[in-house]
Order: structure tokens, then C-alpha cells, then sequence
């Protein structure tokens, strides 16, 4: 991937997770993400639609966007593979947390609200990729 749609995925950036419901229509959660090493990960509680959706199909998509006043995008796509509860998936949602907070305090401080649910982790190596905005690409 391009330098400059890294730096883009990289940020604190808010972004749209894409499942396929039971009944074929897309189903869409807004979503905190961390992009490391190629891999996209999202930490989800193990009971939501989103992690049934996936245990049943792995198709997955997810959008980032610019937010308001930036019109850039970019779509991930491919098959997802779940990490289930454990000390691999704690780690990885802490980082999750970690990336959305300036102060390492608050983070430690939201992290003990959320560290009791029952979680996953949504792991997605992209096999697609879509850019919309970035120009010389």
C-alpha cells in the first residue's frame, strides 16, 4: 500500500465495518480500529450480530473515511479470521483503545470500563483494496 494511504489508515480514524446478514443485506457497525503490520483489527464483544455474522460468513468490508471536509476513503476487503478471548485478543484490544486516546491514563481508564466484557477480535489481512481522493495513485 502507498505511503500516503498508510499514513491515512494509520490515524484515529473512525470507520464503518461490513458483515453479511443472515438474511443477505449488508450489516454495518461503526467501529475503532488499529492497522499493524498489514493487518486491520477491530475488537467486538463476542455476542453482537457482527461476530455472528462472521462465524457464519468471513466476507467482511470496512470503510475508513476523511470525515467532514476531507472526502478521502479507503475500503478494505477480504475474509476475516476471529481471535477469540485470551490474552492474544486483550492486547490487541488494548492497543485498539490505546490508539484513540492521547493520554495514556485515560486510555487505562476506559480500558477498565470495557476489559470485563467477553470480546473478539476481528482480523482482516486486506485481499482488496479501494482508494477514492488520493490523487497520483
Amino acid at each position: 500500500m502507498n505511503e500516503n494511504v498508510l499514513k491515512f489508515i494509520e490515524k484515529d480514524r473512525h470507520a464503518v465495518l461490513a458483515t453479511n446478514g443472515r438474511n443477505g443485506l449488508p450489516q454495518l457497525t461503526p467501529v475503532w480500529y488499529l492497522f499493524e503490520d498489514g493487518v486491520l483489527y477491530v475488537s467486538a464483544q463476542v455476542t453482537t450480530v457482527k461476530v455472528r455474522n462472521l462465524r457464519r460468513d468471513p466476507a467482511v468490508s470496512v470503510c475508513i473515511d476523511g470525515g467532514r471536509g476531507d472526502a478521502r476513503y479507503v475500503v478494505l476487503g477480504g475474509k476475516a479470521e476471529l481471535i477469540e478471548p485470551g490474552e492474544r485478543q486483550k492486547s490487541i484490544r488494548r492497543r485498539i483503545v490505546g490508539h484513540y486516546f492521547d493520554d495514556e491514563a485515560a486510555a487505562e481508564r476506559y480500558y477498565e470500563t470495557v476489559r470485563d466484557n467477553v470480546g473478539a477480535i476481528i482480523s482482516l489481512r486486506p485481499e482488496r483494496v479501494v482508494l477514492s481522493g488520493f490523487s497520483g495513485l
